[in-house]
């Protein structure tokens, strides 16, 4: 699955497999969802999602089968964090404009971002994933260090990412400030879209 998309004019387009979208559309990410996920509660809190997960993979060792539990648990919060908390009346913050640069990216096959940005977005990305390897090499023989090492770069790449999303909205919304550039395109359009080619 590619992260990537097509750069043209120092802007980058999104293309057809997208690891963003797809995680968008795993959680059922609608209009409502997104503007409560802005709420600072909601992205901060969200932080929490790796080590609850961590603890509740490594409670296999006390609970056996039973440990199915706890994950189930942390699987249900991290599907329900982005609608727990109100949408924000200011959304000035750090997380807000995470979360609204995060929505820009992913339309960006209708408003492109500047290239410059989708590259740090895309590295940051690819950081936090290789921190998949470690964590789940940790858990999977139940050691400390590996664990850890795999949660910091999972949790380090992710907070960066969301920085690097905050500064690409504040420089796109300078650019052009349009409060529908953050909604989601048209399902129809870009099925048309996708149609086409």
């Amino acid at each position: 699955m590619q992260v990537t998309g097509v750069e043209t004019k120092g802007r980058v387009h999104r293309m057809a497999w997208d690891l963003f979208a797809l995680s968008e559309r795993a959680m059922a990410m609608d209009d409502a969802a997104w503007a409560r996920h802005a709420s600072p509660a909601s992205v901060w809190s969200r932080f929490t999602v790796v080590p609850l997960l961590s603890l509740a993979i490594l409670s296999r060792a006390w609970l056996g089968a039973w440990a199915l539990v706890p994950v189930a648990l942390v699987l249900a919060w991290t599907w329900a964090n982005p609608r727990l908390f109100p949408a924000p009346a200011d959304r000035t913050s750090w997380a807000a404009r995470g979360t609204g640069g995060e929505r820009l990216y992913l339309n960006r096959a209708t408003r492109p971002v500047p290239a410059h940005h989708a590259r740090w977005i895309r590295a940051l990305a690819t950081l936090s994933a290789l921190g998949l390897l470690p964590w789940a090499w940790g858990l999977w023989t139940m050691q400390p260090w590996p664990t850890l090492f795999g949660m910091a770069l999972i949790m380090g790449g992710k907070a960066w990412c969301v920085d690097r999303m905050a500064w690409m909205y504040d420089d796109m919304m300078r650019e052009k400030p349009d409060a529908e550039a953050t909604r989601r395109p048209q399902r129809l359009v870009l099925m048309k879209a996708i149609r086409k080619s």
